[in-house]
């Protein structure tokens, strides 16, 4: 009886091991596969075509730490390129802002009273991740730091940023203060159409010594534009909420790639899962030059005489992002100004809008190649006469 149960045993022991080799849960192969991201959240997209080519818990609510600043930065640099401040500007730092420095860690070690220019204080807050900086073009700009949050708040809305409330400018811990990875991805996506900006995100080092006696050596947090290829930005952070977090982008051969990494444990894995990504995805896609620059585009006919025509010619290379192994139908259209009596070499005619199937991904303006004069009512009557009796009527 022993045996007989031993085997029944055996036999139902044999069978559970069977069945859970056929019914354990087969992984659906997607985009990302292979990759492991340890951090809490995370997001990689490329900005031009805004394609997401990862995601985990990328809705997810969490506190943002210094990347934070993105925004701080996106609201100077729209300021800058509209005109309404300049980057020569005299900043003058207050109380508030340099108490919003005591953190050695994350200031730019302002003093009060002290007067920096408005790119010294952008450096302040790309390179050192500077809160006394952040604080003192916040109340620049708006008046004060409450003004600027505002301002942060509405501006995270036109960019349906839905995931995100803004408390400070500089991402201290508050009750409140939280944004999502593919918020950040929206705000560094638009960061990123201030190119400027890259010159002081991309640079590790900086000394700022003018009318100081000891001079401000600021180091950059994102040790990736040092080691890794291509890196030039954007922002780091840190807080004892919000771990170790990251929007850090770079280009390859004209391919740009956006990882948001969010809860990561270290730095080491935050900066580990934002390479992983960022290697991933230049993998996935390539640029492809349409147009070289000076290159011809089209012809451009004035009137009916074969001869009133100029070739309309690139004036910047046009360059559109592709993902490898896809088929890619690309498009272009030339917007010309035909009001203009005469033109002359080297006008900018226009514009030449490139489309990746049906979708508008570039813009390039276009010049006019060679002098010519249009024709007037005269020329064009006196070409459809001499027509009449060049076809024999």
């Amino acid at each position: 009886m022993e045996n007989k149960e031993k085997k029944l045993i055996g036999l139902f022991m044999l069978l559970l091991f069977f069945t859970q080799i056929i019914f354990v849960p087969v992984n659906v192969k997607a985009e990302g596969e292979g990759i492991n991201v340890e951090a809490s959240s995370a997001i990689l997209i490329e900005p031009t075509t805004g394609k997401i080519l990862y995601e985990k818990n990328s809705h997810e609510k969490l506190a943002p730490a210094s990347v934070t600043k993105i925004m701080t930065m996106l609201i100077a640099m729209e300021a800058v390129d509209s005109g309404k401040i300049k980057l020569t500007d005299k900043i003058t730092v207050s109380e508030n802002a340099k108490m919003k420095g005591k953190n050695g860690n994350s200031s730019m070690l302002l003093d009060t009273g002290e007067i920096r220019t408005v790119e010294e204080i952008l450096k302040g807050i790309a390179i050192a991740s500077g809160n006394d900086a952040a604080t003192a073009m916040a109340e620049y700009i708006a008046g004060s730091e409450e003004a600027f949050v505002k301002l942060m708040n509405e501006r995270a809305q036109t960019l349906g940023m839905k995931d995100t409330t803004f408390k400070n400018c500089s991402g201290l811990s508050e009750s409140g203060h939280v944004t999502s990875a593919f918020d950040i991805s929206l705000m560094s996506k638009e960061l990123l159409k201030h190119p400027q900006v890259l010159k002081y995100t991309g640079t590790y080092m900086e000394t700022i010594s003018e009318g100081r006696k000891s001079p401000i050596g600021l180091v950059n947090h994102n040790k990736l534009v040092r080691f890794f290829k291509g890196c030039d930005g954007l922002k780091t952070g840190f807080t004892n909420e919000a771990m170790y977090c990251i929007s850090a982008t770079a280009v390859r051969d004209g391919v740009r790639m956006l990882a948001v990494i969010m809860g990561a444990p270290t730095y080491k894995v935050r900066n580990r899962d934002a390479s992983m990504l960022m290697n991933y995805g230049f993998s996935k896609f390539e640029c492809k030059k349409v147009v070289p620059k000076d290159s011809n585009v089209e012809k451009i006919q004035l009137g009916k005489r074969e001869d009133k025509f100029f070739m309309a010619k690139a004036l910047e290379d046009i360059n559109i992002i592709v993902e490898r192994g896809t088929e890619s139908k690309i498009t272009k259209k030339c917007v010309v100004n035909l009001e203009k009596k005469h033109y002359n070499k080297g006008d900018v005619v226009g514009n030449c809008e490139v489309y990746l199937n049906g979708n508008l991904v570039g813009n390039v303006k276009i010049y006019c190649d060679r002098e010519i004069k249009k024709p007037g009512v005269f020329d064009n009557f006196r070409y459809n006469f001499k027509n009449l009796f060049n076809n024999g009527i």
